[in-house]
């Protein structure tokens, strides 16, 4: 079975990116086509990026990196959370995705986004990141908004309309994922 990380790419103090995680676990555990776990970046203590090597040499020489490659090795693909700062993603979400490199290649992700423009810009923002380290973006996206889905600015209330688009962006993430996984097996063999 498939193994699917949902990446909580906020720290700041009171985000919503991890009560928008808990809603897609939610629904995607309800699906039982893949074991689906939440990343939270936060609980990795990454510093600004502080590793004397380049990431794609592998060499990782902190604990933190060490940690955060050996968890990101383990998914075969990924549910990127963004919230959209200044037509972006979060800075704590670059940072976390500069860290490491060989542990994202050849693996799949879909996006859930919020913000005032849906997160429409960081979702942008993100794919060509995604390509940069090798990892295969799929189509579809859910788009969640300030003014519609956060009673107040703050507390999460997704529309029912949501879980469609939800269910779409994960058949395909499941299908990019399982396709990707066999290049990496086909990788390793050649290598062997």
């Amino acid at each position: 079975m498939l193994r699917i990380g949902i990446v909580v790419g906020s720290t700041r103090p009171g985000r919503r990116a991890p009560d928008v995680a808990n809603w897609v676990l939610e629904l995607a555990k309800k699906r039982g086509d893949a074991t689906y776990e939440v990343i939270d970046i936060a609980d990795f203590d990454l510093p600004v990026f502080d590793e004397p090597m380049p990431p794609s040499l592998g060499k990782y020489q902190h604990g933190h990196t060490k940690r955060w490659a050996e968890t990101i090795a383990s998914y075969d693909g990924f549910v990127f959370i963004t919230a959209e700062y200044n037509h972006s993603i979060t800075g704590a979400l670059k940072n976390a995705i500069d860290f490491i490199y060989a542990e994202w290649n050849d693996k799949a992700a879909g996006f859930v986004s919020y913000g005032s423009t849906g997160g429409a810009r960081a979702v942008e923002h993100l794919r060509g990141i995604m390509a940069e380290v090798q990892i295969a973006d799929v189509r579809g996206h859910v788009s969640l908004s300030l003014f519609t889905d956060f009673e107040n600015f703050t507390t999460f209330k997704p529309a029912p309309a949501h879980e469609g688009p939800l269910n779409s962006m994960l058949d395909q993430l499941l299908a990019w994922s399982g396709a990707m996984k066999t290049v990496r097996e086909s990788k390793k063999a050649k290598a062997a």
